[in-house]
């Protein structure tokens, strides 16, 4: 059944009524798919296993969701509650590095978040807080207004990548009942074969292997990495740039210093501050 994003908005966003001593309600529903996802990831979740674990009818939860897939937006906005509000302090890489190490501590305990793929999920308070936070830290830097946006996005992105290889070695794990280290640790015949490779072979003798960087460290640091060098670029010929689009400046025939390449340009930097 497709979603209606309207209703999703209402169910997200509407204040919540205080829950029942006894009985179901939204708030119970929620927390069980959370409780099921967390044990079997949102391949196991189903709106059945939600009320068998309630110990009610599946017909019963239809009542307060009209289905799994709002159901898994309530549950990605409920978890998101748990992300501990960002401190304002800090510069703009202390504050993004802190969102980001939230993010990642929260799909650690809950990896499922990384499964919920498209672009069309309806975000509730707790997400669109989440965002702004992100978006709050590279807000005042020399980043004209759609490399913030970017920036956040990759980000985001990468964490979310990273989750899922949570979600994926938990899922092999679960179904083969062998962890990853032991799987890996009995491919001797894969071994013996790859003497072969140069590389391989010069960055085992050399224990590349032995020591494994922390993947979401390493990458975490590369991209902010990245950031930095672009925001120091941008701080370095913030005067000789347009303020509103980035495109470089040509200097006046006045010699007065430029802030916008064009008219159009300084309208829209105009009206966005008559709307802001």
């Amino acid at each position: 059944m497709t979603q209606d994003p309207d209703h999703a908005v209402e169910l997200l966003w509407r204040e919540r009524e205080r829950e029942p001593r006894q009985g179901l309600s939204l708030d119970r529903i929620v927390r069980a798919a959370i409780e099921l996802a967390d044990a079997e990831g949102l391949a196991g979740l189903s709106m059945r296993k939600v009320a068998d674990r309630l110990g009610f009818t599946t017909m019963s939860l239809y009542r307060h969701v009209p289905g799994r897939d709002h159901l898994v937006d309530l549950m990605r906005d409920a978890v998101l509650a748990e992300h501990p509000e960002a401190g304002a302090g800090g510069d703009w890489r202390t504050r993004l590095e802190e969102v980001a190490r939230q993010a990642w501590r929260l799909r650690r305990r809950h990896p499922w978040l990384a499964e919920i793929r498209g672009t069309r999920h309806v975000p509730g308070p707790n997400a669109v807080a989440r965002y702004d936070e992100m978006l709050g830290a590279l807000t005042g830097t020399a980043l004209h207004p759609s490399e913030v946006i970017a920036a956040a996005g990759v980000v985001a992105r990468f964490i979310d990548a990273e989750a899922l290889l949570l979600v994926e070695t938990q899922r092999e794990e679960r179904r083969s009942g062998v962890s990853e280290q032991e799987w890996w640790g009995a491919r001797d015949s894969l071994y013996d074969r790859l003497d072969r490779y140069p590389a391989l072979s010069h960055l085992w003798e050399a224990g590349g292997w032995d020591h494994p960087e922390d993947s979401f460290e390493f990458g975490l640091a590369r991209l902010l990495d990245g950031i930095e060098a672009l925001i120091r670029r941008r701080d370095e010929t913030r005067d000789g740039i347009c303020r509103e689009c980035g495109t470089p400046l040509e200097p006046a025939d006045s010699g007065r210093p430029r802030v916008y390449c064009s008219r159009a340009c300084r309208q829209r930097a105009y009206r966005r501050r008559q709307t802001g």
